[in-house]
């Protein structure tokens, strides 16, 4: 007979940061359900195949059901009622692992898991799939030592931060803003010059690579984006506010080629530079003599 079920129970409790207490892998039999119920620790289950509900409640105590689907997963907090329930045609298959210590607070709220948000969801693949490998790794390992468990276990909640969809920056985030206000002021400062998005991160002393994701995630753009959109920003106030020619512009944003300068400024404004000044030239307002008071 096919074995459907994985279960342990962790031997030590002697860890204060992160612990473990139970954990496996089931495939569920159609309609399987567990609960209501409400556990001391908390407890997440990751879907490897198959659907099912969840039932929880929120933290006003109003009870929330979740359509859950493979490669999304669940948490459970402490003390909340819950229940959930293997569909009835394609059950779910899915690893658990019950833990709590010191460190599980923050890791949830870097995730973005509440008990109003109780639901994993991932939007980088590699990093869910180390998630998945670490929890099924922890089931069949049983055997091995407390110490070696709970180093998986910090692999585990590594990747669960890292890969949620919801994910939050705490003091990250801090850092975070401080990098992108940076990173703007230099822009800021120099966008008249020939900057790389290499000269960007340079000055916020990052790596290209890391620099882009926390722009982008801030500001929803690329540093490249951003700094050609600055420019031709800038570009329009001096063709709006200045008699400079379309050349002496293009220099003064940051292109020596006015060919290269007009091919940007179409695809963000639509139109020429020539056109863009046509149509929003500032008018300038008559002059008026005095008025002679009369005599």
């Amino acid at each position: 007979m096919e074995k459907n079920l994985l279960f342990s129970v962790f031997p030590n409790e002697n860890f204060v940061d992160l612990s473990l207490y139970q954990y496996g892998w089931e495939h569920c039999a159609p309609s399987h359900s567990y609960g209501p119920a409400a556990r001391n620790h908390y407890l997440f289950h990751y879907v490897i195949s198959g659907t099912g509900l969840l039932m929880s409640n929120d933290s006003s105590g109003r009870t929330n059901t979740y359509q859950i689907r493979s490669g999304q997963g669940f948490m459970i907090f402490p003390k909340q009622i819950n229940t959930y329930i293997a569909d009835e045609t394609l059950p779910w298959e899915y690893a658990w692992i019950e833990f709590d210590g010191l460190k599980v607070k923050e890791a949830l709220e870097i995730a973005g898991l509440t008990m109003d948000s109780p639901i994993y969801h991932s939007n980088v693949r590699d990093l869910s799939a180390e998630l998945k490998n670490e929890m099924l790794y922890i089931a069949q390992h049983s055997d091995q030592s407390p110490f070696h468990l709970i180093g998986h276990l910090y692999l585990f909640l590594d990747y669960l931060t890292r890969s949620s969809s919801s994910r939050r920056l705490l003091q990250g985030g801090r850092m975070r803003d401080f990098y992108i206000k940076e990173a703007i002021s230099y822009i800021e400062q120099n966008f008249q010059n020939d900057i790389s998005v290499e000269d960007i991160a340079g000055f916020c002393s990052l790596n290209r690579s890391y620099f882009g994701k926390i722009f982008r995630d801030a500001l929803g753009k690329s540093p490249q984006e951003f700094l050609i959109n600055y420019r031709m920003s800038k570009a329009a106030e001096l063709l709006k506010l200045t008699e400079l020619s379309i050349g002496d512009i293009s220099n003064a944003v940051g292109y020596p080629s006015q060919l290269h300068f007009s091919r940007a400024f179409k695809k963000i404004h639509g139109i020429s530079p020539r056109q863009w000044r046509n149509e929003n030239k500032a008018v300038k307002p008559n002059r008026r003599e005095p008025e002679r008071s009369p005599r």
